[in-house]
């Protein structure tokens, strides 16, 4: 093989490494760093509107920093969601949300926590961490018996008893949460608390609508 020939698949072979690593380092930053994602469900309204642009800051949960009351957060949805469902297995003693889809080897693994192809997630504030007692009762929530003070609520929404889990200690390693639109939300009143492993970032800011451009 002359020299041209060896010198062109060098190169070749070359610019093929770098897009690996480009990709590599592309797919590194979105999973442990920070990524951008787009609003698709109403449950977070009017906080947040369906096609806001959000960046979301995954270093956070990395590097295991606590997780507050009223931080906007993604998580891994539930396995299962169905009331019924939901209601056959129900342990007020073990108010917790059922994850049973585990990818079984390392595609599977990357493809769907990496890639996050046929994963699913959910946007909703933290109401409640580990050793809080939450209270819905009368369209309120309480908080360790106190009545919580939920400003960002649009005027007139109430938070109604949805699901099982209204009145719930939440167990070390979990949190609480539900979206800000109640009547609409899907959320820990139905599928019960979420475990602080299944969470997947925290929203850092909305770069659009440009208006609204700034920290949620």
């Amino acid at each position: 093989m002359d020299m041209d020939k060896k010198d062109k698949i060098r190169e070749v072979v070359e610019w093929i490494l770098c897009i690996i690593i480009a990709v590599a380092l592309a797919l590194a930053v979105r999973h442990y760093v920070f990524t951008p994602t787009v609003v698709n469900q109403f449950s977070m309204r009017t906080t947040l509107e369906q096609n806001d642009r959000l960046i979301l800051d995954r270093w956070s949960i990395t590097t295991k920093k606590d997780i507050k009351r009223g931080e906007i957060i993604t998580f891994e949805a539930p396995s299962v969601t169905n009331e019924d469902a939901i209601l056959e297995s129900y342990n007020q003693e073990k108010p917790v949300a059922i994850y049973s889809k585990e990818p079984t080897n390392i595609i599977s693994k990357f493809t769907y926590y990496v890639l996050e192809w046929g994963k699913t997630s959910y946007i909703k504030r933290v109401i409640g961490v580990a050793g809080d007692h939450v209270l819905i009762e009368d369209g309120k929530v309480y908080l360790n018996g106190e009545e919580l003070q939920e400003d960002y609520l649009r005027e007139g929404i109430t938070t109604e008893r949805s699901g099982v889990f209204y009145d719930v200690t939440v167990p070390e390693g979990y949190i609480f949460a539900m979206g800000d639109n109640r009547p609409e939300s899907m959320d820990c009143r139905v599928f019960g608390c979420i475990p602080i492993d299944k969470v997947e970032s925290k929203v850092l800011f909305r770069f659009w609508p440009f208006s609204k451009f700034g920290k949620v």
